[in-house]
């Protein structure tokens, strides 16, 4: 191992991973100093006591950097408008967090003077290449440490064995060892009985759901909510205007105490393995799902039709940490111009796990009532159907007829 590292910069959660590195570091690269940076994405009470755990584990310092807006509002935003969901189910909670994470630990390790940057990203996951691209496209030339791997320890149980033989104090068991990734968008859940698909996640079971509860354990009454959007951001909800702090942490609430936003699913890896995760995201399937209904009559088919088939490759990019690349930008770029007209109201019912729709308005919508009306009406003229079927049908029609002729050679 490189013995001439002095400064390495950690990106520390005070999870199982990062707790036993910072030793681990001071171990292995002649008792450097480590200065760990844990990015504030809204982790909550993760945060605390971190600074003091940090140090006595032999960080030098601890750099905490609020980071829970512009997460919100110029990652997550984006990613909503552009409809972007992974395999059909994933919100991407903790995939657009982790390039802003990164970016900012970059930043820190230039103006520490560090000679390297460490994360705790398996070899197995998709973090791993989501930390080290943001990092390439901030600090190309700096190095980076990924213990896992390098060291000599391969599961979870030996990081435990670790921690116990140097007194780190954890806040997990070997019972209730999940791995878990939160912030102010999202839980996920993996790891133990999880890692089988045959087995029922245990909605039910105290302790395991942190966002919300069960769908059978949310009220027999439903929940009315009201979103504003502007230009595709929510900007209100139930007339108060909230920003995307505040707009998802409130939505988390209602969500949650509903039932909504449980996901499992069995999803493919960068990397190329499939794995099972369950997903706890009450605030953002709210938005995903008010932000998809308002399109339904703000746009166009052929627009609304090209940003399906975009947003499959941009939840791709996503997920794939090639946030800072040319390709996302001009993604979004695309996306910002089909919002223009993105703008009104979306009523919602919530009850047992259903988002249901409860009414939808906007000054730019593209439905016409007097048009679409199965009632008498003077602006559709019925007759003009037959010369459009036929020559919508022409193709059709034309193969018949020689195929008629083949058939009776």
């Amino acid at each position: 191992m490189a013995k001439e590292i002095k400064k390495v910069v950690l990106a520390y959660s005070g999870g199982l991973d990062t707790s036993i590195i910072i030793p681990w570091l001071k171990e292995n690269y002649n008792n450097c100093e480590v200065i760990a940076v844990s990015g504030d994405v809204g982790q909550g009470t993760e945060l605390d006591g971190l600074e003091e755990k940090a140090k006595k584990t032999g960080a030098s310092k601890l750099i905490v950097a609020d980071l829970k807006k512009e997460f919100i509002e110029d990652y997550v935003y984006p990613t909503v408008k552009a409809g972007a969901v992974y395999e059909n189910r994933y919100l991407l909670g903790t995939s657009f967090a982790r390039p802003i994470i990164a970016k900012r630990i970059a930043e820190i390790a230039l103006a520490e003077g560090a000679d390297a940057i460490c994360h705790g990203c398996t070899g197995k996951g998709n973090d791993q290449v989501r930390f080290e691209l943001a990092i390439k496209a901030f600090a190309p030339d700096m190095e980076i440490i990924a213990p896992w791997r390098i060291w000599s320890i391969k599961s979870r149980d030996e990081e435990i064995d670790y921690a116990e033989a140097h007194n780190i104090p954890l806040k997990i068991n070997r019972e209730t060892n999940y791995s878990k990734d939160k912030n102010l968008w999202h839980l996920s859940h993996e790891g133990l009985d999880l890692e089988d698909p045959a087995n029922e996640p245990q909605y039910n079971k105290p302790g395991f759901l942190e966002l919300g509860v069960s769908p059978e354990m949310a009220p027999d009454k439903p929940t009315y909510i009201t979103i504003h959007f502007e230009k595709g951001v929510p900007t209100m909800l139930d007339g108060k205007e909230l920003d995307g702090v505040g707009m998802v942490s409130a939505l988390n609430k209602l969500g949650g105490e509903n039932g909504i936003g449980l996901a499992d699913l069995v999803e493919n890896r960068l990397v190329g393995m499939k794995s099972r995760g369950v997903y706890e995201t009450p605030g953002g399937a709210i938005l995903y799902h008010a932000h998809e209904v308002l399109e339904t009559i703000c746009l166009d088919k052929e627009t609304a039709r090209m940003k399906q088939y975009l947003g499959i490759k941009f939840a791709d990019i996503v997920y794939n940490g090639q946030w800072f690349t040319p390709l996302r930008e001009a993604l979004s770029a695309f996306v910002d111009k089909t919002q223009e007209t993105v703008t009104g109201d979306v009523k919602l019912k919530l009850y047992k796990g259903n988002i249901i729709n409860a009414g939808v308005t906007s000054p730019y919508t593209l439905y016409d009532e007097e048009v679409a009306t199965f009632d008498a009406d003077n602006v559709y003229n019925q007759k003009d159907s037959a010369g459009f079927i036929n020559l919508f049908g022409l193709p059709i029609k034309v193969k018949a007829k020689l195929d008629q002729k083949r058939n009776n050679k």
